[in-house]
């Protein structure tokens, strides 16, 4: 009986890849490609700025900007690069807002209640078929504008009153979604807020962006990010920071004060 040369490595791995492609043209699936080298994965303590009131200042001396993807252009973006920063891109993904310039791409059937901002409306984020095409579109306008990351934000929908009869596990499945949609552009992504389902999205998410833990007492809640070596953006707008800054450097949270419409004014820990 003849024998067979072992398998190396590197063969096998070409094997495995080569079954997954065959698997993905089958289902008529998109491989998803393996984040790149250089995908940015933030580190827990970084500085942050995190400012939506349109075209973004560059005056804060930290290393990290998050601001609005579509206010924003490839031009600041690469400003901001040129300084040393990385940049996350702001991204309603949850609401509907009639100011943005796709906003007739969503039809009415996916349009829910008002979520208390003027203009916006809750998503049905069990319509995947809808949705997936429209913030796929969307990222790739933040890929294509040079960020590095993106913040999704409204990703909680489950937990309002909507107007549609969303579930966790609706939630959970828009959410991986919208981390794969980021991934496959070779953008990071950050969880927000949604602190009941880290640790079911842990594994999906590569920071985490969160409003108010220290005046609900949840900031806790957030150390599997921390202990997973991810970043944790942390706002508070009410609290001032000498009541949270303590536990916020304890717990290695990258804290500061905003003022609720979140522009340059910044006060860290």
């Amino acid at each position: 009986m003849r024998k067979t040369a072992p398998l190396t490595a590197p063969l096998i791995a070409l094997l495995l890849a080569a079954a997954f492609l065959a698997g993905c043209a089958r289902t008529g699936e998109r491989a998803a490609p393996r984040p790149a080298d250089g995908l940015w994965r933030p580190g827990p303590g970084l500085a942050w700025q995190w400012q939506l009131d349109g075209k973004v200042t560059p005056s804060a001396d930290v290393p990290v900007y998050d601001i609005d993807g579509f206010e924003n252009t490839a031009a600041d973006v690469a400003r901001l690069h040129r300084d040393g920063r990385k940049v996350i891109c702001y991204i309603n993904v949850g609401a509907w807002e009639k100011f943005r310039p796709d906003q007739a791409d969503f039809p009415a059937s996916v349009l829910g209640r008002t979520n208390g901002w003027a203009g916006e409306r809750w998503l049905d984020i069990r319509r995947l078929d809808v949705l997936r095409p429209l913030m796929a579109a969307r990222f790739d306008m933040c890929r294509d504008k040079g960020f590095d990351a993106v913040e999704p934000d409204l990703v909680e929908g489950y937990g309002n009153d909507t107007g549609f009869p969303l579930t966790a596990a609706d939630q959970l499945r828009f959410n991986r979604m919208i981390a794969d949609l980021a991934h496959r552009r070779g953008l990071s992504v950050g969880l927000k807020n949604d602190l009941p389902q880290i640790p079911q999205l842990l594994a999906h998410f590569d920071f985490a962006v969160n409003e108010e833990c220290a005046q609900y007492g949840e900031c806790a809640r957030l150390a599997p990010f921390i202990e997973a070596g991810k970043a944790v953006f942390h706002v508070e707008y009410k609290e001032k920071p000498a009541a949270f800054c303590a536990e916020s450097r304890r717990l290695g949270l990258s804290s500061m004060q905003k003022r609720l419409d979140l522009d340059v004014w910044r006060k860290p820990c």
